[in-house]
């Protein structure tokens, strides 16, 4: 399972596109047909999640000349499959610090605000079923 967070245009479009898209915590390794929970960038005026979906396209990004050290980078293209029902984003998460306790929360919280760059994560299952929660 992926989460991705980055900037979203229209929040409830039926597909979007994520081009060039920094990845950590396993994200380079997303393909076709991967889950994938979409957060629209606070950064970039969004809300935090806002969508579920189906990763439709993932393509990897080719590294920059003469750059000894780069974070992969994926294009993918997500078909939304559900939208949120409640919230969740950086003011949620932000009480989830401890960053050894295990919970699903402070995973998040952990991938996608302690570094606040837009990104494509792996995440847990428990992640996972927390976000399904969410739908």
């Amino acid at each position: 399972m992926y989460a991705i967070k980055g900037e979203v245009s229209d929040p409830r479009a039926e597909s979007f596109a994520f081009g060039n898209q920094k990845t950590m915590y396993g994200g380079k390794e997303i393909t076709v047909g991967d889950t994938i929970f979409v957060f629209a960038s606070e950064n970039e005026g969004g809300s935090g999640l806002i969508a579920g979906g189906i990763v439709t396209s993932a393509e990897p990004a080719p590294p920059k000349p003469g750059i000894a050290r780069q974070t992969p980078r994926v294009s993918i293209t997500v078909r939304r499959t559900a939208l949120a029902k409640r919230r969740l984003g950086r003011s949620e998460l932000k009480p989830f610090s401890d960053w050894d306790d295990g919970r699903p929360e402070t995973e998040l919280n952990f991938k996608f605000y302690r570094q606040a760059t837009n990104k494509i994560v792996g995440i847990s299952d428990e992640a996972a079923a927390l976000l399904r929660g969410f739908f």
